[in-house]
């Protein structure tokens, strides 16, 4: 049972691009997938009490979808076994209903009464019984294209019910031990999976909230009245806690209105005039780029340049997510106060099922991969493709690099991407970015890396001691010290000095500047020196990748370039 949830969850969050993609109803925003992929982590750890995994729902759920979503797993992940499915699906289904005060058909929601039809009392997960429950799921993903006139003005299918299909399609087939037997999402959706040309996004503005208050002594209707005045609100109690998500054209007035009546355990909040730009901006061409979130790359980055980001997770304290849905500030924080943080590999199911969704989606795809010395991504990658891409559709290059050097070579074939429809040229210029780029890590303390076991305990020990500050560059045969500094105005100059052998000071380089909890003194102090030597230069400023700052720390910062 606990494999099949995990399953159902890996297969939607490889997904997750597809469903934003599609994201145009109740706004055309563009986060459908991402929500349901945060609201849903839980699933991976549902073998803690039902109270904890419970509250945990309630914590993670995002937007419509994920809270809609969170309500319905809150009971079907309490079956204890196969048995119960169908009684803990009714269960959930109801919850699902109830908790948006105006629910509509066309929805996820027809998927769960879908679901609770087709569910015998008395299941048997077999292939015959599967493939029954998965053409039930999928005829109602096909009605949403009919029930709201929304879908149908773009020619799509609902995000929501799509990634419920999806979700439940991973379920029920590693259920009944067969895995590997889903279909191509986009052969069974084929012709409900891209926007019309015609469609036009209505426009909007203000935020997309969603928060957690502890008020022990008011009311859900109490609470219903303070927030009458906002849009789209799900309310949703649990003992103490509750669960409030909204559309508000201010944030700041609702945070100060809700914080007066008890205390915020979690906020979130999304600028919905920003996604829907992001989404109106969304493009395809000749070849669709993959690369590694160790980069320095954020989702945003993705939506703008279309390219499809690998996470690995992270894990703060209890807390374990893609590491591109952590904010820095909450990383850096916990290292500072001494929470235990760590870093872990996606699974080998769910790296496959994104190698498998970028091939149902696109034609030609070119993985820059994170450099093989640092995880086993590049070989899983190679023995994907001689298994199941015969025709040579997934072009894998090892790029030798992590962090803003990866970063810098995705974002770079990324623009050229943008000016030529070459593919040989594209691939051509990829290789050259790898040869030419260099990264330049400046580490304020050599702890972390003794942590993590890259250097010895003794070393950093002494080399803290006599403030010394490690700079390291990473290559193709691993993370390489290249130099020691005393304070960051040597820093500096250390930077400056590698930039100036490569670089002339009217290049037209990209460069990328990385932070950690440092964002304010190198978007000031660094790129106001970069600016002033190469005015003509292209900088980009980038969060450190958090997979990376887990093992270099807070303070850290560093300088990757890409010549003309």
């Amino acid at each position: 049972m606990q494999k099949s949830f995990i399953a159902g969850l890996e297969r939607l969050a490889a997904r997750a691009g597809l469903l934003d993609s599609i994201n145009v109803f109740p706004v055309a925003d563009g986060d459908t997938g991402r929500n349901l992929s945060i609201s849903l982590i839980p699933l991976r750890e549902i073998d803690q009490p039902k109270e904890k995994f419970i509250h945990q729902l309630l914590l993670s759920a995002r937007g419509n979808s994920g809270n809609i979503a969170s309500q319905f797993f809150s009971s079907f992940c309490a079956a204890e076994s196969v048995a119960e499915l169908a009684e803990r699906a009714r269960e959930g289904t109801t919850k699902a209903w109830q908790a948006v005060s105006n629910p509509r058909a066309g929805t996820m929601l027809n998927v769960f009464d879908a679901l609770v039809d087709v569910l015998p009392q008395r299941i048997n997960p077999d292939k015959q019984t599967v493939d029954t429950i998965i053409g039930r799921l999928e005829k109602a993903v096909h009605e949403t294209y009919e029930q709201l006139p929304r879908l149908k003005e773009a020619g799509v299918v609902d995000a929501g019910a799509l990634g419920m299909y999806i979700f439940f399609e991973g379920f029920f087939y590693a259920l009944a031990g067969i895995p590997d037997d889903c279909r191509p999402v986009t052969e069974t959706f084929k012709n409900r999976l891209q926007i019309l040309p015609s469609f036009k996004e209505n426009t909007e503005s203000g935020y997309c909230v969603d928060f957690v208050i502890k008020a022990p002594y008011y009311s859900p209707d109490e609470l219903k009245i303070i927030t009458s005045m906002q849009e789209q609100v799900i309310i949703i109690p649990e003992g103490d806690f509750y669960k409030i998500h909204l559309h508000t054209q201010d944030k700041e007035d609702v945070r100060s209105q809700i914080t007066g009546l008890g205390n915020v355990v979690n906020w979130a909040d999304d600028d919905l005039a920003s996604q829907i730009e992001e989404f109106k901006h969304s493009h395809t061409g000749p070849l669709h780029i993959m690369t590694d979130a160790a980069g320095s790359l954020t989702n945003q980055d993705a939506k703008k340049y279309g390219f499809t980001l690998l996470d690995s997770y992270l894990t703060i304290g209890e807390k374990c997510l893609p590491e591109t849905y952590f904010h820095p500030e909450e990383l850096y924080s916990a290292m500072n106060k001494g929470v235990k943080v760590s870093t872990s590999q996606a699974s080998v199911y769910e790296r496959h099922q994104f190698y498998e969704s970028v091939l149902e989606r696109f034609e030609k795809v070119l993985y820059l991969c994170v450099g093989s010395v640092f995880t086993s991504n590049y070989q899983g990658a190679l023995q994907w493709k001689k298994e199941h891409d015969k025709q040579d559709r997934l072009l894998i290059i090892d790029t030798g690099a992590a962090s803003g050097r990866l970063g810098t070579i995705a974002l770079a074939v990324a623009r050229y991407l943008a000016e030529t429809d070459d593919i040989k040229n594209i691939i051509a210029f990829a290789r050259r970015a790898v040869r030419t780029c260099e990264e330049y890590v400046f580490l304020d303390k050599l702890q972390y890396l003794a942590a993590g076991g890259r250097l010895s305990k003794t070393s950093a020990f002494f080399g803290d001691k006599l403030n010394m500050k490690p700079v390291i560059s990473p290559l193709p045969e691993g993370a390489k010290k290249v130099g020691m500094v005393r304070n960051q105005e040597d820093q500096v100059k250390m930077a400056m000095a590698k930039l100036a052998a490569s670089l002339k000071n009217d290049s037209h380089a990209l460069i990328m500047l990385e932070y950690s909890d440092n964002k304010n003194w190198v978007n000031g102090t660094v790129k106001k020196t970069l600016a002033e030597r190469y005015p003509q230069a292209k900088i980009i400023l980038q969060p450190l990748s958090l997979t990376s700052g887990v093992h270099m720390g807070p303070g850290t910062w560093g300088i990757a370039f890409l010549p003309e």
